[in-house]
């Protein structure tokens, strides 16, 4: 067991979280018990890159997902993330999926890693509540979002909470509902943006990697589709930059396996989506990756997580770490093949520096952790000691 608490309780409810978080050191943060928001950065050259037009301190933080309000997002800059995401909003409330929403993760391979493709995701992979560092989690919560009316002045204060060298980035999705024809499933992501952009946000990252296209099906799958939707939100928001974030976007073919002899001899459906985006000028920056799905088994190899439709969930943490590195890589290859100047956000399993150093190093102009950071406040700071 960990010996230190994650700022997101996994032992109670998301409404508890919402209402009662953050926790651990993200609470001390935030009541400003002996921490000062000077001292947050000052291990950092002050805003010494530039991040989507945007200069901050180290392009580093936390992606959509674990900061579910601008209490967290606030600690978390307190923390020394200088890029700090708020949890993805929708133009309606949603609910979010039944407790239990996280648990522990344990991949029979002995670096603990989830290979993309491999029968241990359909057999099923262990999930307990035995949390252990290096950590792997799952990630089973539907994107729940507060109502507008709550969540709009809250990203606003949100936004305000950033200090010299910080950017609060919102995220966003559509939501898919009965009846609903494509043309208004584009509409409502406009909806949405348009929210946003009512904050005073300057940029905005859009979800398409979470299942809302049916029981596991990802809009991510879909290149021109999200080539049309990000197309009509890129005419709602301006020059206000657009980032998408993508799920594991396999390679068409390949040699070598899964290893280091392996080559990419066509990746045509991750271009595709670039062409459909990137290249038609509606997408900035690509944020990758989200989570691996999987099937999730008890000890006894029965469901883990309770209910209809959460045989599977999304997987995050050190699992997804090869797969995250790959994605980038290879966005990067793209952007030099195509002759582009998108901007590369490198996550999935970064729980230490050395992680940030190796997606630095793979391409990524930026590196987020969500887990890794869930589980240790202090990453960022180690990060910059590291680095600087």
């Amino acid at each position: 067991m960990t010996d230190f608490s994650p700022f997101y309780d996994v032992n109670l409810s998301y409404d508890d979280n919402y209402a009662k978080g953050p926790f651990g050191a993200f609470a001390t943060a935030l009541a400003g018990d002996g921490v000062d928001a000077a001292d947050c950065v000052k291990d950092t050259p002050a805003a010494s890159t530039t991040f989507l037009g945007h200069r901050v301190n180290l392009p580093f933080g936390i992606p959509a997902g674990p900061l579910l309000n601008s209490r967290f997002t606030t600690a978390a800059f307190r923390m020394g993330f200088d890029l700090v995401t708020y949890k993805t909003v929708r133009s309606r409330a949603w609910g979010c999926n039944p407790f239990p929403n996280v648990l522990a993760v344990h991949p029979k391979s002995v670096d603990g890693s989830l290979t993309p493709g491999s029968a241990e995701l359909d057999e099923g992979v262990l999930a307990d509540t035995r949390y252990e560092q290096p950590i792997s989690i799952s990630n089973s919560f539907g994107v729940p979002s507060r109502d507008p009316d709550e969540w709009q002045p809250d990203m606003r204060r949100a936004i305000a909470a950033a200090g010299e060298g910080q950017l609060l980035i919102p995220s966003f999705q559509g939501s898919r509902v009965g009846g609903m024809t494509t043309d208004d499933y584009i509409a409502d992501h406009v909806t949405t943006a348009r929210l946003v952009v009512e904050t005073g946000a300057d940029l905005m990252v859009m979800n398409t990697s979470c299942p809302n296209e049916g029981h596991n099906r990802l809009l991510c799958h879909d290149p021109a589709l999200v080539g049309r939707i990000t197309e009509a939100v890129k005419n709602e928001i301006g020059d206000r930059a657009l980032a998408i974030k993508l799920a594991y976007i396999p390679p068409t073919e390949v040699s070598g396996g899964w290893g280091p002899d392996r080559q990419i001899v066509d990746d045509s459906a991750l271009e595709l989506m670039v062409r459909e985006t990137a290249a038609r000028g509606t997408v900035q920056a690509f944020s990758a990756i989200n989570t691996i799905s999987a099937r999730l088994v008890d000890a006894s190899g029965q469901q883990a997580l309770p209910g209809a439709g959460r045989d599977r969930s999304g997987v995050c943490g050190r699992a997804i770490r090869h797969a995250g590195l790959d994605m980038v890589a290879r966005l990067a290859a793209i952007r030099e093949k195509l002759g582009l100047d998108y901007t590369i956000i490198g996550l999935g399993g970064v729980v230490t520096p050395e992680d940030y150093v190796a997606y630095r190093a793979s391409g990524a102009d930026a590196v987020m952790s969500a887990t890794g950071a869930m589980w240790d406040a202090d990453l960022a700071h180690k990060i910059k000691a590291t680095v600087h």
